[in-house]
């Protein structure tokens, strides 16, 4: 299977959350950024083969990552664009289910995206 691109979705405001959401958790909890970084290479090695524990689908065409350190749940919101392109759009650090809320506002981003990519892929 190809290795799958992995990018950073940025907001209208150029600003790219998922990445902005990892270097704070890299600052406050870095055992919790450690595992979102393990897991991100994971997606890129096995993109849509990737399974429950680590990832699962949640509805709309997001799916998530997920890492666990003690009691807090980690969790990464992306969606695919092509076969092997996947893009992070949201971050969040949870105890039970992904709430409403931002399981909408991965929905939007995915929205940005499909309608124009080239605006809202992040570029280091």
């Amino acid at each position: 299977m190809p290795k799958t691109s992995v990018y950073f979705y940025l907001d209208c405001d150029g600003r790219p959350p998922v990445l902005d959401w990892l270097e704070a958790l890299k600052r406050t909890t870095p055992k919790a950024f450690a595992k979102c970084a393990a897991i991100i290479e994971r997606l890129e090695a096995e993109g849509h083969e990737l399974r429950r524990p680590t990832a699962d689908v949640l509805e709309g065409g997001i799916y998530e990552l997920r890492a666990k350190v003690g009691t807090m749940n980690y969790r990464i919101l992306y969606c695919f664009l092509g076969k092997n392109v996947a893009f992070l759009v949201h971050g969040l650090t949870k105890e039970a289910a992904v709430p409403p809320a931002d399981l909408d506002r991965a929905k939007r981003r995915k929205a940005d995206l499909e309608a124009n990519p080239t605006r809202h892929t992040y570029k280091a």
